[in-house]
């Protein structure tokens, strides 16, 4: 893995958009590469376990999963964004281990402030994160179905579940260290290593289980998260002491000097603390938007149906997972760098003045051209996972799955999901740029909008769920009136802000050209049509693979 060179003590200031462009260049290809090996990786261990797993136990679980990414979510998602997001008014010195620096600590204040600071933010999550993993859990065994709490070794995965989460939680203020000097190997390595124990672990108690004839439940799973969070903890501490030797902050909690109005306690930032109540509000909705397929089908339909329903989504998500996610990453902390306005007001001349409105306009119009080319990109990716990932997702799941899966409601969910997924992505990168530049009260009329997502979300799903009864399908319906519906108000606002900052962006820079659309939906209907007459055939196979290279070529 990729080392990083020692942190670099100077600021990380907006004044510096080149740097800092590839640094987030930097940053993402790292992600992607990680994003990448773990998933692969993750992919292999899967097809091994699903010959040793029935969909109801894979239900199961996810539902332990969605325990775990709810427990972390509410307690560090707000923190981390706020985090990200840059002030140029950073506090002073920093106190190492109880002593003042003196004028013989060799520190720079701004950049050392800045980390401790986040340092000292950060362990918020940890104190968060313990009492909902407690309240989530108690809340999960007591509302469980009975089939559930059936399942061998139910309580002890639970236990290890909330033992995981909490280890996870510690890694918090190494991880703020981490993404405040724009470390990213330091974070692929750990994360990598970490997933890699996961997979073994997971993989490697399920199959001793099935050959000594052990019924373990989602045992197996629980000792892979614990296993994941050891590792990750290690590996950052050994990174970063590494990398960080001589610096001047600690990774506990300590007073910031010189004592300022603008910090409780002389630790905590209260300008970010406010932010991150904002976005605090605003998660609650997005958390339940962003995993509330998962809320509804728990609800309303079998283990059977959510175990069919985690495989496609699952497989169906691998592409937003692997390449979009990273990206929306690092183009967070990039737009947070490049759109950030000082609150500041000190005594500066009119000449001052005109320079930084200057140097802002042409860090946002950095800003709109990485987003437009980006988006641009999503949308010739888009056309080419509508045009031929429908007709080759069930397929694809035969070969891989097993004729067990293939017969489930899996291969219809994940042709579905094929037309899920470029919503997924432009969301993303839309809301990463909306974290990075909204105001509080921007983010708080975010939350508000949130409230009447949700509630068309929720209705949606209600309706094809129970009223229509279209199971783990129309699910993929309801999450798209979602996307769809969050997609046009972060466009908005990242239109009107750029044109505020005198910068543009249009729809018609981002599509692709009308050629390669017709080329798209050409495809598509030719694959449909293929399938409806030679159904799984080989010869549609070929068929398959002969208009995909066509299409490629095409494009």
């Amino acid at each position: 893995m990729a080392d990083d060179s020692k942190p670099s003590r100077t600021d990380h200031d907006a004044s510096e958009p080149s740097s800092i462009l590839a640094k987030s260049t930097k940053g993402a290809t790292y992600l992607i590469l990680l994003q990448i090996g773990s998933r692969a990786l993750t992919f292999v261990v899967n097809q091994i376990l699903l010959r040793f797993l029935s969909p109801e136990l894979l239900g199961i679980s996810t539902q332990l999963e969605l325990y775990s990414i709810s427990v972390l979510f509410f307690a560090r998602e707000s923190l981390r964004v706020a985090l990200q997001r840059q002030d140029e008014d950073a506090p002073g010195e920093v106190a190492k281990e109880g002593i003042l620096p003196s004028k013989s600590v060799p520190i720079r204040t701004k950049a050392d402030g800045k980390i401790q600071e986040v340092v000292n933010i950060s362990y918020i999550a940890i104190g968060l994160g313990v009492p909902l993993a407690i309240i989530f859990a108690a809340l999960y065994v007591r509302s469980a179905d009975p089939l559930v709490l059936k399942t061998p070794a139910i309580k002890a995965s639970v236990y290890l579940y909330i033992l995981a989460t909490v280890l996870e939680l510690l890694n918090e203020p190494c991880f703020a260290v981490g993404q405040q000097e724009m470390l990213y190997g330091v974070r692929a390595s750990a994360e990598t290593l970490a997933t890699f124990t996961r997979c073994l672990l997971t993989c490697g108690t399920a199959v001793w289980a099935s050959r000594t004839n052990n019924t373990l439940g989602a045992l197996p799973f629980a000792i892979g998260q614990v296993g994941y969070a050891l590792v990750l903890n290690v590996v950052y501490l050994v990174r970063l002491r590494r990398s960080g030797s001589g610096a001047s902050f600690s990774l506990l909690i300590r007073p910031i000097v010189p004592p300022s109005a603008s910090l409780l306690w002389d630790r905590f930032s209260l300008t970010r603390l406010n932010l991150a109540f904002n976005i605090y509000a605003q998660s609650i909705f997005k958390h339940i938007l962003t995993s509330g397929d998962a809320f509804l089908i728990a609800a309303f339909t079998s283990l059977q149906s959510q175990g069919a329903y985690t495989l496609a989504s699952n497989y169906g998500g691998l592409v937003a997972r692997t390449v979009f996610q990273p990206i929306e990453e690092s183009s967070r902390s990039l737009f947070g760098r490049l759109l950030h306005v000082s609150t500041s007001t000190p005594s500066i001349s009119d000449n001052a003045k005109a320079a930084t409105a200057s140097e802002q306009r042409k860090q946002a119009g950095q800003a709109a051209t990485f987003l437009q080319a980006l988006l641009h990109i999503y949308s010739l990716i888009s056309i080419a996972v509508v045009a031929i990932g429908p007709s080759f997702s069930p397929l694809l799941l035969r070969m891989i799955a097993g004729s067990r899966w293939s017969e489930s409601d899996a291969p219809s969910v994940l042709a579905a999901y094929c037309y899920y997924i470029p919503l997924l992505a432009v969301n993303g990168i839309l809301e990463a740029f909306v974290s990075a530049a909204a105001s509080p009260s921007q983010l708080r009329a975010q939350s508000a909008w949130m409230i009447a997502f949700s509630g068309a979300f929720a209705t949606t799903g209600f309706l094809v769920l129970k009223v229509w009864d279209q199971g783990a399908q129309g699910l993929v319906l309801a999450n798209a009136v979602n996307m769809t519906c969050r997609i046009f108000w972060s466009w908005h606002f990242v239109r009107d802000h750029l044109q505020h900052r005198g910068a543009s962006l249009s729809y018609l820079d981002v599509l692709p050209s009308a050629g390669t659309m017709v080329c798209g939906f050409g495809t598509s209907w030719y694959l449909n049509h293929i399938q409806h007459i030679l159904g799984d055939s080989i010869w549609n196979t070929l068929h398959g693979v002969a208009a995909a290279g066509g299409f490629g070529v095409i494009t």
